[in-house]
């Protein structure tokens, strides 16, 4: 039941669970409802995103966002990456994620003094998702490579 008193009751977390196991427990029309006109139906692209797509856009963003930071950041710019992560993993959508990070961060807090210190300590962080997700690491060497500079064999050129 919602707090609000009707008889709906809550529906899932999108962003905390996979598109499959959300769209199973979305409830059908019930019969005889009559059908409303409307554009044809959105495709999965246009859902909210679901635990994986969250996940995977997050980590684009961060990992570039980590890539572009200075190399030599200011102290007020190292303070506010700091902040950054630290009020990020307070607000991230899916909440066992969330709370995950921050117990993380406690143990590894971010290195923020330089570009390639904050690239390194993401791309550990990442790491350490991927293994408790039995996904293979990847190599932190290669991060300005994937996140801001592109591969080496030039297969983002074109």
């Amino acid at each position: 039941m919602s707090s609000h008193g009707s008889d709906e009751e809550e529906k899932p977390c999108r962003a905390c669970s996979d598109f499959k196991s959300w769209a199973k427990s979305q409830k059908p029309p019930k019969p005889g409802a009559p059908k409303k006109d409307s554009p044809p139906k959105p495709t999965r692209k246009d859902c909210p995103l679901d635990k994986e797509d969250l996940g995977q856009a997050t980590w684009g963003f961060l990992h570039s966002m980590a890539s572009y930071y200075p190399e030599k950041p200011t102290k007020a710019q190292a303070k506010s990456m700091t902040q950054f992560f630290n009020i990020f993993s307070q607000f991230y959508p899916c909440e066992p994620c969330a709370i995950d990070f921050r117990e993380d961060l406690k143990e590894n807090p971010p290195q923020t003094e330089s570009r390639n210190a904050l690239a390194q300590w993401l791309c550990e962080r990442h790491n350490t998702v991927n293994e408790k997700l039995g996904k293979p690491e990847f190599d932190c060497s290669k991060v300005h490579e994937r996140w801001k500079d592109g591969w080496l064999d030039g297969s983002c050129d074109s």
